[in-house]
């Protein structure tokens, strides 16, 4: 295993050279084309006084740029902060702050929003691409021309600081999970092991850069020499003409795109048989969807689990393995989990006992950034990572995530699970995409309520998803209301935000 994340340009140029590494755009790369722009790159920080050790923040929408500024940061074995491009401007600030980044590359819009706002932001340096950089700022293309192309990574002990990736912060301010360069590149090894990737393959994807997953799959294609087509964003008909025109072999999304793209009029015009496989992650995924998938993509379709706080995934369903469906599949090699009592860490569940997922072994963080109370709250004294995950586990070891802690809906004494919920009213035949979140009841506390994105055609008829509720799941379960909306509120990822689910409520419900 290579010892730092800068160390995979290099290693994967010696070996591939003018091999297709990278389609952003209208622009493509070859391994040695990145390699030298990264180098490049590199030269120009180091020149501006970036040094090993100091935090950089990238903050930007997918593009070629991203990526350079990415691998350029790790050979100078800087730590990388990368950011969702959903942030405000005041809570890049927080972020900043936050980890102590002394420089800031980011697309002009998002950087030009930032400077606006940026008041006493501890930045020696801000890097703008895709536009003019106002005074103050340096222009990411000039950099780029002003840099040597070759550059000798620095190399720092694989247990070191490589990374600062921060949570979504769904309560309070979001904390910076702390990866060191041995647990970002064993995750990716391990991944490409399960999931079978080589050189040999092509992938699409539209996850965004800074995210833990996209970090597996970008990264993951780089490591092992593949052909990477990264997507601005994702978009039904440009995603299935990327598959088809440079005929790719993987596909990896979050369960929002595979939904989009089955309720799409797009899917039957375009060809995609040249995949072999496809991932899911993020969320979990309706069994009745899964089989859609893999119905109209004529490919398994493997889902995996992960998190920030573990540099990506750590349970998967192999590639060559059985792939059971509503599994988020076994841990990776060396990756330990178990389900405990959600009020007891101590007390281990038995088989098909539901509990909160606990995580051990070197995949997990080693804390959150200046944040020791988190740290502590998160981090048993033993190894053994809380996930906020409620799950079970059957007796093979295959894990089955039922929800998260906080999104499940207390009714009446009895414990509703959204995503259970979910997965029943997504096998209606008129149902392209569901969301259930509670609601506040004067005799039950809560009760639960589906928002419901129709499939191309069909007219709702709330009558019949209560009905078919009531055929599937106990009375208490059942949503006592629906209403069907054109979309749902989604992360950068396109995870659906629970969260946010009210504020599509009528204001009579509000």
């Amino acid at each position: 295993m290579l010892q730092t994340i800068g160390q995979i340009l290099p290693a994967s140029a010696a070996r591939y050279g003018d091999k297709l590494a990278l389609v952003s755009g209208d622009r493509t790369f070859t391994y040695n084309e990145l390699e030298q722009l990264s180098n490049r790159f590199a030269n120009a920080l180091q020149d501006l006084g970036v040094k090993q050790g100091d935090r950089v923040t990238i903050y930007g929408q997918n593009c070629w740029e991203w990526e350079i500024a990415y691998h350029a940061i790790a050979k100078l074995s800087a730590v990388l902060n990368p950011i969702n491009v959903m942030l405000t401007p005041e809570e890049v600030a927080f972020v900043v702050e936050d980890c102590g980044a002394s420089a800031l590359i980011a697309s002009h819009e998002k950087g030009m929003a930032v400077l606006e706002a940026a008041g006493d932001m501890p930045l020696d340096n801000v890097i703008l691409f895709g536009g003019d950089a106002p005074k103050g700022a340096h222009g990411f293309e000039d950099l780029l021309a002003k840099g040597a192309d070759s550059f000798d990574p620095v190399l720092v002990p694989t247990e070191s600081l490589s990374t600062i990736g921060y949570t979504s912060g769904t309560t309070g301010h979001p904390k910076g999970a702390m990866q060191s360069h041995r647990a970002v590149l064993l995750n990716l090894a391990l991944t490409a092991n399960m999931h079978v990737k080589t050189a040999a393959d092509t992938v699409v994807t539209a996850l965004p850069c800074p995210h833990v997953y996209a970090n597996v799959v970008i990264n993951g294609a780089l490591l092992t020499g593949m052909t990477l087509v990264l997507l601005a964003r994702f978009e039904e008909k440009e995603t299935l003409d990327a598959i088809q025109k440079y005929k790719a072999t993987i596909f990896d999304g979050v369960p929002t795109m595979y939904m989009y793209l089955l309720n799409s009029p797009e899917l039957a015009k375009h060809d995609v048989s040249s995949l072999t496989r496809c991932t899911v992650g993020g969320q979990t995924m309706p069994v009745a969807k899964m089989e859609e998938v893999e119905e109209k993509f004529g490919c398994p379709l493997l889902e995996l689990w992960g998190m920030t706080e573990l540099a990506g995934a750590a349970t998967t369903n192999s590639f060559y393995g059985e792939n059971r469906h509503g599994s988020i599949g076994l841990p990776f090699p060396g990756t330990f989990a178990r389900i405990v009592d959600v009020e007891d860490a101590n007390k281990d569940l038995g088989t098909d006992e539901i509990g909160e997922l606990m995580i051990k072994g070197p995949l997990v963080m080693q804390g959150y950034y200046g944040n020791d109370a988190g740290t502590k709250a998160a981090i048993e004294p033993d190894g053994w990572m809380h996930t906020g995950d409620v799950a079970k586990m059957d007796e093979d070891g295959y894990i089955y995530i039922v929800d998260r802690r906080k999104d499940m809906i207390l009714t009446a004494g009895f414990n509703v699970y959204p995503a259970e919920l979910e997965r029943v009213i997504a096998a209606h035949p008129d149902v392209a995409l569901v969301a259930v979140g509670g609601q506040p009841d004067e005799i039950k506390g809560e009760i639960a309520k589906a928002y419901i994105v129709l499939r191309e055609g069909k007219k709702g008829d709330a009558d019949s998803i209560i009905a078919h509720c009531r055929e599937h799941m106990a009375a208490y379960k059942v949503p006592k209301r629906v209403q069907f909306v054109d979309d749902l509120p989604k992360t950068s990822t396109g995870k659906v935000m629970r969260r946010e689910l009210k504020t599509l409520d009528p204001d009579e419900e509000r």
